[in-house]
């Protein structure tokens, strides 16, 4: 009974984790954790080592898939993802002299707020409209956003995948596609380093859950990503607003669960 009590709860998190960044580019860690966390009792530094080691893959093949696609903007996408890795660092440290319970369930509200925002006032930029803003321009406002991105990333703990969407379409005026596909090229390098550096200050985590849940979160993963490059915006905007809303909503239970 435990072990498929275990397989369920990895199935699930993974389904969650898999969808969310196939088709929304988050963080697999904000829907692992929580679960792995209230449901397995798993201590909440390993879990969320769990889930940003099942980020990685799920993340890679995603970025591949949006690639095929032409969905995906490298170039610009690695000056942010330095700007993010940094940032970060400086976020954790601001949030480090925060009282302990300070932020909250900021994350799940803010992943609300934004849900509402891609359902209530869809991004409808064009690739042409993208590709007329400069060079020049563009990568300067890759390095604003991925500090913002980062910063926030740190301070809050989590959710970077989610505001480097909302910062790549609000902001940056990427179109939503291509916003996708340079978000989770991006959380594959991040959550590579964040994994590395979990396991290797803390201890190796449960192999069994640990395989469980890179497996689901790929398979998920892949197959959220290749419907998400066939859909048309509309049908995207619709979707990503669901997932995460859906999503904040799963994890501000599961919170309240705990």
């Amino acid at each position: 009974m435990e072990l498929f009590t275990k397989i369920l709860v990895c199935f699930l998190a993974g389904a969650g984790a898999g969808i969310g960044t196939g088709f929304a580019g988050m963080s697999a860690a904000a829907v692992i954790g929580p679960l792995l966390i209230t449901f397995l009792g798993i201590e909440p530094y390993e879990a969320v080592g769990i889930g940003l080691a099942s980020d990685i893959l799920a993340s890679l093949a995603s970025a591949y898939t949006y690639k095929k696609n032409k969905n995906i903007d490298i170039k610009n996408g690695v000056v942010m993802m330095l700007a993010v890795l940094t940032m970060t660092v400086v976020g954790s440290f601001v949030a480090s002299l925060m009282p302990p319970r300070a932020m909250g369930n900021t994350m799940q509200i803010s992943m609300l707020i934004i849900g509402l925002r891609f359902l209530i006032k869809p991004v409808m930029t064009t690739k042409e409209q993208m590709t007329s803003v400069s060079k020049k321009r563009q990568i300067i406002q890759s390095l604003v956003g991925g500090i913002i991105v980062g910063f926030i990333c740190g301070f809050i703990g989590a959710g970077g995948g989610m505001m480097m969407l909302f910062v790549l379409t609000t902001f940056l005026g990427y179109e939503l596609h291509t916003a996708v596909g340079t978000s989770v090229f991006i959380m594959a390098f991040t959550a590579l380093t964040g994994s590395v550096s979990h396991f290797a200050i803390g201890e190796m985590p449960d192999m069994l859950t640990l395989i469980l849940c890179v497996l689901f979160t790929f398979i998920w993963a892949q197959i959220a990503s290749k419907i998400a490059n066939r859909s048309k915006t509309e049908t995207l905007n619709r979707v990503v607003g669901a997932v995460l809303i859906l999503t904040s909503a799963v994890i501000l239970t599961v919170n309240f669960l705990k």
